[in-house]
């Protein structure tokens, strides 16, 4: 239960004062011996703790994804595989899967989304790290549109969508190769860019690190760098200026 939930249904006289004092003499985390949950970070900060799936033991996921999901009815997880899927879905059946993305999540139903966050590819080849930032953002209550493929090898692509992009609170530029796009769209924009390096490209792309130098070394003015190939760190930094944009939480 979140602690604006606890509140109304203390004013509304649903929830004794006893049973809501309970609630907030919790520990600020819930101790399972190899991990720590913090179970009130969503107080602190506003966004729920995420589970970083990849690398994690099979009987040690699937006890974090069930006590998380118990906590908060929900529970959202990045760089997960389809074994590991598997895993959690004999656990918990809810619980989904997107290949591209490689998020597993269980999600609440009827989520509002707000706002407006623009979510574009350089090229087909970057989707994935883009839906990991568009997925992130959608989870936390962001609307988000999807613009792909419109890297600079054919500027005419992008600005047939310019429009949308300028309406955006907040876009979210994916690139791998040279990471020229970040550059472009920032001097298009009035709006805060994220950019988003990402490992695709030949050999002297370094994995990522060329675009990453070109993203930081930008003569574009309002555009941030994220680490390469971190769609998740862009969707949450994204939702954060677009619940700015919208006076949201």
């Amino acid at each position: 239960m979140e602690a604006k939930e606890v509140l109304r249904q203390v004013k509304e006289g649903t929830l004794s004062i006893e049973e809501a004092e309970r609630f907030f003499k919790k520990q600020p985390y819930q101790e399972m011996g190899y991990a720590k949950l913090d179970t009130h970070r969503e107080i602190r900060s506003g966004f729920p703790e995420v589970v970083y799936c990849s690398g994690k033991p099979d009987q040690y996921l699937v006890s974090i994804y069930e006590r998380l999901y118990k906590e908060n009815g929900e529970v959202f997880g990045t760089r997960a595989d389809k074994r590991q899927y598997g895993l959690v879905r004999e656990a918990l059946p809810q619980a989904v899967y997107d290949e591209v993305s490689r998020i597993l999540k269980i999600e609440k139903p009827g989520r509002e989304r707000s706002g407006k966050i623009a979510v574009c590819t350089a090229g087909t080849a970057d989707i994935p790290v883009a839906e990991e930032a568009a997925q992130t953002a959608e989870y936390f209550g962001s609307y988000v549109e999807r613009i792909y493929d419109v890297g600079v090898s054919g500027l005419h692509r992008l600005l047939s969508r310019l429009e949308a992009i300028q309406e955006a609170n907040c876009v979210v530029a994916v690139a791998g190769m040279e990471g020229a796009l970040a550059s472009v769209i920032g001097g298009l924009v009035s709006r805060p860019v994220i950019a988003v390096p990402t490992s695709v490209g030949y050999g002297a792309s370094l994995h990522g690190l060329s675009a990453l130098l070109t993203m930081i070394n930008s003569c574009a003015n309002g555009i941030a760098v994220v680490n390469i190939d971190n769609g998740y760190g862009a969707g949450y930094m994204a939702t954060q200026i677009n619940r700015l944009g919208t006076g949201g939480k």
